[in-house]
């Protein structure tokens, strides 16, 4: 029987600004920390280097974390041109470094060249596995192992700005997209070299929270007082449940086709309403509580995710 974990049980969402210098594991055990909270996670690290958009889960929201993994995703990248390093940003080693010698329109045709569905090959200092070891564990003992490619998009880059060596771009871009692999590849296709040298995340598709600050939340928890089980400040800060999926469509379920859906029963839908394979949030017709999420197959409605403890979601869309 597995240990119990100890703290509150919290249920929503809270949209951090993940500072510079700061792992996305250690960002989240802080503000855990603060919250008191049982159970907790993040969705999608950042590296220590990069700010922006880090979507923190508790308690019942961590069910839809899954499906912010899988959205799309907008960078802001600063990268240096002529330098190279081995981890394709500011805090790698330099293994290479050449003249500059690049016009703003060529920078523009590379960069055009990227855009669209393509293979791409993390860094071989990324956090993915093999053998159960981040490959980043390989590299720092200098072992090479194979590294697979994997299918991302990107959606869209605009080149923001270029003054001759440094290239800010804005990147909209699929799921396992490595914005320093391809800072790196469009080094390569200049024929000078880039290492990145600032990111940040600036938009989730489908997250609907005010961002906050570690500091934002630092001054909350100073005014609750734990000790008596006041938490109300920070609580006040949390984001409903479903603040990770708002692109997902909406459909709200009569008290007795609810019940069934809480227990994990295929819902008749009738009529067709969306096309099959559609993912809808499903809520409770009396008072909108969020229920969980659900496949359309034909005419049911299959629960996927389902909320335990209905009467704790935060009520807001």
């Amino acid at each position: 029987m597995g240990r119990r974990k100890s703290g509150r049980n919290v249920n929503g969402v809270i949209l951090l600004d993940k500072p510079k210098h700061l792992s996305s594991n250690a960002a989240l055990q802080q503000v855990r920390r603060f919250f008191n909270a049982n159970k907790g996670g993040h969705t999608g690290a950042l590296d220590p280097l990069a700010t922006g958009w880090l979507p923190l889960c508790f308690g019942e929201a961590t069910k839809l974390s899954h499906f912010c993994l899988e959205a799309d995703k907008r960078y802001e990248v600063i990268a240096q041109l002529g330098i190279r390093t081995t981890t394709s940003d500011a805090e790698g080693e330099v293994v290479a470094q050449r003249d500059v010698a690049v016009s703003a329109a060529q920078l523009q045709q590379v960069v055009s060249q990227f855009i669209g569905a393509q293979q791409q090959s993390p860094s071989i200092y990324s956090a993915l596995k093999y053998e159960g070891k981040p490959l980043y564990y390989y590299a720092r003992l200098g072992i090479e192992v194979p590294v697979k490619t994997r299918a991302i998009v990107i959606r869209d880059i605009k080149l923001v700005s270029f003054d001759g060596s440094r290239v800010t771009l804005d990147v909209t871009c699929s799921k396992g997209t490595y914005i320093r692999t391809l800072v790196d590849d469009i080094g390569e296709q200049l024929g000078c070299g880039a290492h990145v040298v600032e990111l940040r995340r600036s938009w989730i598709e489908g997250v609907a929270a005010p961002l906050l600050t570690l500091e934002q939340v630092a001054a909350a928890a100073a005014q609750c007082q734990p000790e008596q089980g006041d938490y109300a400040a920070l609580d006040g800060l949390l984001a409903s449940n479903d603040a990770v999926v708002q692109q997902l469509p909406e459909i709200a379920l009569p008290a007795q086709s609810a019940q069934q859906f809480m227990q994990g029963m295929p819902i008749h839908l009738g009529a067709a309403q969306w096309p099959a394979a559609t993912m809808l949030r499903v809520r409770r017709e009396v008072d909108q509580a969020l229920l969980g999420v659900a496949l359309v197959d034909g005419q049911q409605l299959l629960p996927k995710r389902v909320m335990n403890d209905v009467s704790s979601i935060a009520q807001s869309h």
